[in-house]
């Protein structure tokens, strides 16, 4: 009997019989599946899409914080490339303050120097002055001597000049 059930069968006319425990079976299968399956399926569903829609606004918060990082990073560089422009600067103007005092030092020691052998040269040319003016009026005494001794031959003549230039002395 069973091959005849099966020879009569037909896709696509069904027996009402056949509809009947198929819509029955589909309904309590669906039944079943609905307390066992779907509530278990639909809260995992549910707790991945809280999952995925937490994980998206982590991101957009990561994104928004590193943006903001960003922003601060950039701000920080802007600063201390300003910062460095200052310190070059102050370091420039230190510079040339440096060596504005150092030239300035530098040309006061070399004009003390100049006036120093300025000095030392007058006094050199002064002393050698009352050095030649010393010898020039050695050398006349001594030439001044040898000629009154030869004009004076005489101790009397001496004693006469002698006395003459005492008396002139003692005018003056």
């Amino acid at each position: 009997m069973t091959t005849l059930f099966l020879a009569d069968f037909s896709v696509i006319k069904p027996d009402p019989g056949l509809l009947v425990w198929t819509l029955l079976i589909f309904v309590l299968v669906w039944v079943v599946l609905a307390r066992t399956a779907f509530g278990p399926i639909q809260k995992a569903l549910k707790k991945r899409e809280n999952h995925i829609q937490d994980s998206l606004d982590e991101a957009k918060r990561a994104r928004e914080e590193m943006s903001k990082l960003n922003d601060d990073s950039q701000q920080l560089l802007a600063e201390a490339r300003e910062e460095r422009a200052r310190m070059l600067q102050d370091a420039e103007r230190e510079r040339a303050r440096i060596v504005a005092e150092a030239r300035d030092e530098a040309k006061a020691a070399a004009q003390k120097v100049a006036a120093n052998a300025k000095r030392d040269i007058e006094n050199m040319r002064q002393a050698a002055i009352v050095d030649l003016k010393n010898q020039a009026g050695k050398l006349s005494v001594d030439i001044a001597e040898k000629i009154l001794r030869r004009e004076l031959d005489g101790d009397t003549a001496q004693e006469e000049y002698a006395q003459k230039l005492v008396n002139e002395f003692k005018l003056n």
